[in-house]
């Protein structure tokens, strides 16, 4: 399954259809004997209008990876690009601005403000930043959430699908040129996590959006367009139009080699 061969290398895309990119991407935690190196020049390009989820061992750089390529943490070399926009190097207010202007956040822990409404929680960022929503962009993320009925409610009258929901649509709410969602479904029932799946797959397909996730469930990376396998700080193989079992084997043959249980990283 993997579409690792002699003339690719995986993780990386055509010229130009990147949405984001490294290049060298290394980033340690600590320093001399006691550094652990989570990220090893990594290279690798977000393909634009895809759905690409990341997958690895615990510990093998995940998280890293995504917050990294989001501008959330620093690198310790190497270069990041969102669109043309080289974010190493850029001043905090500047980092602050890209962020809030150009990229999408959904995480495992939902965010949302409990005293506002979920329509409130849903255009907050733009609100903070002085922008006046896109009322017609708005209905249309709404609707395909299936949140028309929620708007009025707060986060504690919700469940937790639809508190996800929420997320995922104030991460839209913007039209963002990436959504990044690290483990978005990990504190959800099954069925409320295969809904959020579902919507971003749909914020994909009708949205136009591109969605970069990492996760470590076989099921929600079979709701991507590509798998970027990452072992020991670099990305190692990938597969295109992945199945819940080809995954699966993938990582097996993961933990076969070190002994390792799929988890947080």
């Amino acid at each position: 399954m993997s579409t690792s061969t002699a003339d690719h290398v995986p993780g990386r895309a055509p010229a130009g259809a990147a949405a984001a990119r490294a290049r060298g991407l290394t980033k340690a935690y600590g320093s001399g004997e006691t550094a652990v190196l989570a990220l090893d020049a990594v290279d690798v390009d977000i393909a634009r209008g895809r759905f690409t989820a990341v997958m690895g061992p615990s510990g093998s750089g995940k998280s890293t990876l995504l917050h990294c390529l989001a501008g959330l943490d620093t690198v310790s070399a190497g270069q990041v690009w969102i669109g043309d926009t080289e974010i190493t190097g850029l001043k905090e207010r500047e980092l602050t601005r890209l962020r809030r202007d150009r990229v999408g956040f959904v995480f495992q822990s939902f965010n949302l403000v409990p005293t506002l409404t979920a329509l409130e929680n849903i255009t907050l960022p733009m609100d903070i930043a002085g922008r006046r929503p896109d009322e017609k962009w708005i209905d249309e993320v709404i609707d395909t959430l299936g949140l028309r009925d929620r708007l009025g409610h707060r986060p504690a009258q919700l469940s937790g699908g639809q508190q996800q929901r929420v997320a995922c649509a104030r991460a839209l709410a913007s039209r963002p040129e990436l959504i990044f969602a690290d483990e978005p479904t990990g504190n959800l029932d099954s069925r409320s996590g295969q809904e959020v799946l579902g919507f971003l797959r749909q914020s994909v397909d009708r949205l136009g959006q591109t969605v970069v996730m990492v996760t470590h469930d076989p099921v929600a990376a079979a709701r991507s367009d590509l798998v970027l396998f990452l072992a020991d700080g670099r990305i190692v193989d990938e597969m295109e139009r992945p199945t819940a079992e080809a995954v699966l084997e993938r990582m097996k043959r993961f933990d076969a080699v070190r002994g390792a249980v799929p988890g947080e990283g």
